[in-house]
């Protein structure tokens, strides 16, 4: 009879091929209903004219870097296959324009540029005289532009210009302004030949549907008020791209269709008019914002950005795009949907999407130089951002495959649960260890009290309190072992160097020779009578070392702050361990856990150069290649921290450790070795969500940094892209997302205390921050026990643990501020950038949050 086992394999791959090339294909179908083709009246003949920059790509007048002549003349060759004449803005600049648009049969508007510069301006003036007189296919010029709306002279200076350009030259003559600048300066249209109006809709924030009516409707009134005078439209047009100014968006459909509109509009009304403008001039972004960089018919790359027949695209790349991202994802696709088709087939889509994503975002970003025009600070911006895009899609992904496994398993393939003896099984004895340091000794003695009532026969008790000082804390512990009988022994170590582990460490050598397992209970701890009994049955299975139960709490049920920090404990212990045990990869804690004594003496004892001496045992055990047996079984019950100083304490202390093992552990994460692939990827990125934590601290620092620069240097720089913003927003809301749902399947608290689990996670942020940047500086940390309970003559303000969280709120309060009284909510980049600030500072909040209520909780308790 064949082995059917090859052929289930093949079935599984041909699945995961299937569900792969699945998804791949609703990528390209996504790619392309966002850029479905836009249908637009076709525009046919020459444009009447166009305004004209010469620039290119990397020149700039403010750096005094100008087009060569052939540049203009290939420039101008261009236009004058698709326009009938051309309009300059300054006489100074580029002077072979005019000689070079003649040898093409191209009407030319001069310009002289007037601003504040007195000097200046008279040589523009001269320059412009000069060129009218001499080529006769100046038909029209133009002096100043803008200049009023600048408010750069004033209007009796401008008279003067005016004045003295027509009594020189034979041309008409006009300037050029805003409509609303006509109508507030009326006195300017005596000096006038004809009026020149700039008319863009997308500074008016009209909707493009809108736009070329508003357009019209300027012309109109001008015309309506000034009825004796020729108007001409110096300038009409819509940007490719930029900040959207309320319903004002600039894309390229919008431009292809607002131009095209307008061209065949105004051909029938018999319009004069300059389009706003021939080619994208990026170095205006430097003065005007970002959208001045892309109001070009044709890019900066001379090639036109869109047809003038036929539909429109807006990212006419898109299908290589598309390509590209399902080409990247479709190998990750394949290897995970066969790798784990022990998933429902929803829970694989799902991971396969979130992997296709991904991919979209790293292609849509790494062509951001090839459809924008960045400026060193954008790059700059873009340098920081990538690597920050990388880490956001690594710590989403490693979420979401925790979220996936625990939602849609079909079963836990390594699930433990209480062992029932037998009569006759024979009881491996058990060494238990509980090291205390300044307890409280009340809460000791509960402790030794539940472990007394043990329903076990071959255990032995070690109190380890090391340096304690006060006799009065140490001293009844001591008497009440005495009490308890020959199973407990109390051992008083003042000075003893090493923190809990070095207390351990010393208990190892006063242990039982006949112990076979060493178990460790914190000294606030109440045991359940069966605890040894129901679990010291796995180690008859020598390939077991450690048996581990959940961290839980007691008295906790009246107190709102005890409350939340429990449902918040109570969710690793729910969801994270289940996760990490299906691998063998589980966090060894130094609670509630036993170790096979032969195994940890045999690799070492307790490390004493981390202060996270129990999870390093735990990584070191698996380097043996043992196994570690995760029962999720509540065993014991402890106290919750005491306020919120030592909430902070204990995770700042667990994410110092985690980085020192980390570090001391390296070679052991990265390298084939006795670990499993699961393993090495549990402890390499079990500590992600820690990292994103410290991400979040950099990113809200640089952030600060990024909105004073923009509210002090608005000319330097810029919102940041919006398509970097979205994958930003896109992470806070899935982390939410993931970490709230995971809690209703898994956790079994009411919505509410789900929300307070939530706040008092989001409340560590901090802590856990300055945790891993202190713990990848510094080699050692020093062990801070957790506080259980207090003893204060007089208590601390609600705020006095929170101080640098405050300090971060406010900061970001002022943030948010200045953006919205400096940008409102003119741009969309701008109110995503609110948005992420405000997302920033849930952390912060959340810190308040939680510090107050541990403060008003300690009153009550009080």
């Amino acid at each position: 009879m064949s082995d059917p086992q090859p052929a289930v394999v093949q079935k599984s791959l041909w699945s995961a091929i299937l569900l792969a090339f699945i998804v791949a294909a609703l990528n390209i179908a996504l790619w392309a209903y966002v850029n479905r083709p836009v249908q637009i009246p076709n525009w046919e003949g020459k444009i009447e004219g166009f305004a004209f920059s010469a620039f290119q790509r990397y020149q700039s007048p403010l750096r005094d870097n100008y087009p060569t002549e052939e540049e203009l003349a290939s420039d101008l060759r261009i236009i004058a296959k698709n326009a009938k004449r051309v309009r300059t803005y300054s006489s100074l600049e580029s002077a072979a324009i005019p000689r070079l648009a003649r040898d093409l049969g191209l009407d030319v508007m001069a310009g002289a540029w007037l601003d504040r510069r007195t000097e200046h301006n008279e040589l523009e003036l001269d320059a412009l005289i000069s060129a009218a007189r001499r080529w006769p296919n100046i038909d029209r010029v133009m002096v100043g532009n803008e200049t009023m709306l600048r408010d750069d002279i004033k209007i009796e200076q401008m008279i003067d210009y005016l004045d003295r350009a027509r009594a020189a030259i034979r041309q008409p003559v006009s300037t050029a302004e805003p409509a609303h600048i006509w109508k507030k300066y009326p006195e300017l249209v005596k000096h006038v030949d004809f009026i020149t109006i700039h008319t863009l809709p997308y500074w008016e924030q009209v909707d493009r549907k809108e736009a070329v009516a508003a357009a019209m409707n300027n012309y109109l009134e001008i015309q309506q008020l000034y009825p004796g005078k020729k108007v001409v439209i110096g300038e009409v047009g819509w940007p490719s791209y930029g900040d959207r100014r309320k319903r004002a968006d600039p894309t390229l459909a919008n431009q292809a269709r607002f131009i095209r509109e307008w061209l065949n509009f105004a051909r029938e009304q018999n319009l004069d008019y300059y389009i706003m403008e021939a080619f994208d001039q990026p170095w205006k972004e430097e003065t005007g914002g970002r959208a001045e960089a892309y109001w070009g018919v044709f890019g900066a790359d001379r090639n036109p950005k869109f047809s003038m027949v036929g539909p429109v695209i807006e990212d006419p790349s898109w299908p290589w795009k598309a390509l590209a991202a399902s080409g990247l994802a479709l190998f990750p696709m394949i290897w995970f949907a066969w790798a784990f088709t022990r998933f429902r087939v929803a829970g694989r889509l799902f991971f396969l999407t979130l992997i296709q994503l991904s991919a979209g975002v790293l292609v849509w970003s790494t062509t951001v130089p090839y459809t924008f025009y960045l400026d060193p600070i954008d790059w700059a911006m873009l340098g920081v951002l990538m690597p920050a895009q990388l880490a956001i899609i690594a710590i989403l992904l490693i979420n979401a495959f925790e979220f996936t496994e625990v939602i849609w398993r079909r079963s836990w393939l390594r699930g433990f649960g209480l062992l029932t003896p037998a009569p006759d099984e024979r009881q491996p004895f058990v060494s238990i260890h509980l090291a205390c340091c300044n307890e409280p000794p009340e809460m000791v003695i509960l402790t030794l009290d539940s472990l007394a009532a043990l329903d076990y026969d071959n255990f032995e008790v070690l109190v380890l309190d090391n340096n304690t000082k006060n006799e009065a804390v140490w001293k009844p512990v001591e008497e009440h072992c005495a009490k308890l009988g020959d199973k407990f022994r109390f051992f008083h170590l003042n000075p003893w160097p090493g923190f809990k582990a070095g207390a351990l460490n010393f208990g190892l050598t006063q242990t039982d020779p006949r112990a076979e397992v060493v178990a460790a209970v914190d000294a606030d701890y109440a045991v359940r009578a069966d605890w040894l009994k129901a679990l010291t049955g796995y180690f008859h299975n020598p390939k077991v070392a450690v048996v581990q139960c959940p961290q839980a709490h007691r008295d906790w049920e009246h107190n709102e702050f005890r409350r939340m920090t429990n449902w918040e404990y109570d969710g690793f212990f729910r969801i994270g361990m289940h996760h990490r045990n299906e691998r063998n990869a589980i966090i060894q804690h130094g609670t509630m856990t036993m170790v096979r004594r032969d195994a940890l003496e045999r690799t070492g004892n307790w490390s004493e150069w981390t202060i996270c001496e129990d999870a390093e045992l735990g990584l070191r055990l698996m380097q043996e290649g043992m196994e570690l047996v995760y029962v999720d079984e509540i065993m014991g019950r402890g106290l919750t921290p005491a306020d919120f100083t030592a909430y902070k304490s204990q995770r700042y202390r667990w994410a110092f450790g985690a980085m020192q093992i980390l570090k001391g552990r390296w070679d052991w994460m990265t390298r084939k070795g006795p670990l499993s692939a699961g393993q090495r990827f549990h402890f390499l990125t079990g500590w992600f969500s820690w990292f994103a934590d410290a991400l979040h601290l950099v990113f809200t620092l640089m952030a600060l940094v990024w909105t004073a620069l923009m509210l002090s240097l608005p000319k330097y720089f810029n919102l940041p892209l919006q398509l970097f913003l979205v994958p930003i927003m896109g992470f806070f809301v899935s982390k939410a997302v993931f970490g709230i749902a995971l809690y209703r399947v898994r956790v079994p608290c009411s919505w509410k205390d789900t929300i307070m689990a939530s706040i008092a996670s989001m409340a560590l942020s901090h802590a856990i921050a300055r945790g891993i940047f202190m713990g990848l500086i510094k080699k050692k940390g020093e062990f801070v026990r957790t506080a259980k309970s207090r003893r204060l003559s007089k208590r601390p303000s609600a705020f006095s643990s929170v101080r640098e969280e405050l300090l971060m709120f406010i900061a970001l309060l002022c943030a948010i501020a200045g953006m919205a009284v400096t940008f409102g909510l003119q741009y969309t980049e701008g109110e995503l950038w609110m948005i992420i600030l405000a997302a920033q500072a849930v952390p912060y909040v959340s810190a308040l949050v939680g510090a107050w209520i541990a403060h008003r909780s300690g009153e009550q308790a009080g």
